[in-house]
């Protein structure tokens, strides 16, 4: 009896975590449709490689590094654009 407590609430906290997050994309479209084009363009290129577990801010910062890289985007807009398409990205998440 003195262990039950903690077993369930140990039981409860699994029970959250392990429960398969629903993504929204619809709503991460959404949200994209009103960005910049610069962040629009972050979004479209990084949205595909959006999983769950993954570590979003890796994800975002490998894409826009490669854009920049590539001569698709400007350095200087670059953090802010990679920002704002995050937040519409966790949506998609």
């Amino acid at each position: 009896m003195r262990y039950s407590l903690p077993l369930i609430a140990a039981a409860g906290m699994l029970a959250f975590t392990a429960a398969p997050s629903f993504a929204n994309r619809a709503g991460a479209d959404k949200c994209a449709a009103r960005l910049s084009p610069d962040a629009k363009l972050v979004y479209t290129a990084t949205v595909g490689s959006v999983k769950p577990g993954a570590d979003l801010k890796d994800v975002v910062r490998t894409k826009t590094r490669g854009l920049v890289m590539g001569g698709q985007l400007n350095r200087g807009k670059a953090r802010n654009a990679a920002v704002a398409a995050g937040n519409c990205l966790k949506l998609a998440r």
